[in-house]
């Protein structure tokens, strides 16, 4: 047997190892198709990952089922002696002649005491008698009693006069007290002790005095409270 070149006798010497390419041997041509198909994998997995990434869920806002009920809380009304007249030092007018001018009309309001500081409630009467443009032919009267607690009322019901006071033949409106069942005349003046004239003469009832009154005074058509007793 001829005698092989030594690189030839070294290579039929070396053992075959699987994929593993012996020295010499020619290497495998690479595969352009192969390179494209796995950069177009590559690609599709990338915008497969991204839109994934897109579309992924979101935290999104409580559905409003999932909230407790707002309860609508109404306003409350507005007080009612906010809407009176207060009568005060540097603004005294109550009202004017003309909403006055049916006689027997009345209208609440509110004037500062100046010693307390209190607003007292308080009631003008238009008189039958005298003239709408002069004091006298008005009657003002704190609406509480000059003894205890209890609110005067101004009676235009003359059924109820009779009915709740026992007052029978009453002609005209009245002011009572609902505690005591005493009325008062508009229309009578008694005298106090000091020799003072008050308007609102005991009709009925227990009581020791008329109403406490207030001084009025006119300017024009207006109608001021100046002064509570």
């Amino acid at each position: 047997m001829p005698d092989q070149p030594p690189s030839d006798r070294f290579k039929s010497e070396m053992p075959v190892i699987p994929g593993v390419a012996r020295p010499g041997s020619p290497r495998p041509s690479s595969n352009p198709a192969a390179k494209l198909v796995i950069g177009l994998l590559a690609v599709l997995l990338v915008v497969f990952l991204g839109a994934r990434w897109a579309l992924r869920p979101k935290h999104a806002d409580p559905a409003p089922t999932d909230q407790q009920p707002q309860l609508e809380v109404p306003s409350p009304a507005p007080d009612p002696s906010t809407l009176q007249p207060h009568a005060t030092e540097s603004n005294p007018g109550i009202a004017d002649a003309t909403e006055m001018a049916k006689p027997w009309s009345s209208k609440e309001f509110y004037i500062r005491n100046g010693l307390t500081g209190e607003n007292i409630p308080a009631l003008l009467v238009r008189l039958p008698t005298g003239s709408p443009s002069q004091a006298s032919g008005y009657w003002a009267f704190a609406r509480k009693s000059p003894f205890g607690n209890c609110q005067l009322e101004y009676i235009t019901d003359l059924g109820k006069l009779k009915s709740e006071y026992g007052f029978n033949g009453a002609k005209h409106p009245m002011v009572g007290n609902p505690c005591s069942r005493t009325l008062f005349d508009p229309l009578r003046m008694t005298t106090l002790p000091g020799n003072f004239l008050a308007r609102g003469a005991i009709a009925q009832g227990s009581d020791l005095r008329p109403p406490l009154a207030v001084e009025l005074k006119m300017r024009g058509k207006d109608i001021l409270a100046v002064r509570a007793e």
